[in-house]
């Protein structure tokens, strides 16, 4: 995934000093790259009868539609609190210093769905686990989680034990 790496762009001290920052708009905007990370992520699901891939709050957005187009799957957005105009079903989460809270409609996925959950990044894995926890709420079947990137050394992937993770680069340190 080295001709992906390349096209992301590393920013220093961002959002605050000793953070590297790995912004993915450079990949964005070059359209061989865009199309070859979606191409990617669908080639890991083939095969698969997948219903609905759930896109997390705000980058998943770019990258969970696409995904569910090539799928044939539909698209099913995941919140910050008081975006969805519907019933919502919601849950909060641990973060390193304090809490959030995602939502998704109530009727965004039905029992025996069989669920993709989509974002642009796993770090510690703390949205990814509430993101799916709130679809097997809903009754749904999470059958794996796709990331665009994966910082390996936050240990993200332990928090999605028994899923199927799958990220397309990696960042070891």
């Amino acid at each position: 995934m080295n001709d992906l790496k390349k096209l992301i762009r590393e920013v220093p001290d961002y959002p605050k000093p000793g953070i590297l920052f790995y912004d993915l708009t450079t990949l964005l905007k070059d359209k061989r790259g865009f199309h070859t990370l979606i191409d990617r992520l669908c080639e890991h699901y083939n095969g698969h009868a997948i219903d609905v891939v759930a896109g997390i709050e705000a980058r998943g957005f770019i990258f969970a539609p696409a995904l569910a187009y090539r799928l044939g799957a539909g698209f099913v957005p995941v919140r910050k609190p008081k975006k969805l105009p519907a019933k919502t079903a919601s849950i909060s989460y641990a973060l390193e210093y304090g809490t959030d809270t995602l939502e998704i409609h109530e009727d965004a996925v039905k029992p025996g769905q069989r669920v993709i959950i989509c974002d642009d990044l796993l770090a510690t894995g703390g949205t990814a686990s509430a993101t799916a926890k709130l679809v097997q709420t809903l009754g749904g079947t999470v059958e794996g989680a796709a990331f665009a990137v994966e910082l390996t050394f936050l240990g993200g992937r332990k928090k999605l034990n028994g899923l199927d993770v799958f990220s397309l680069i990696q960042y070891d340190n």
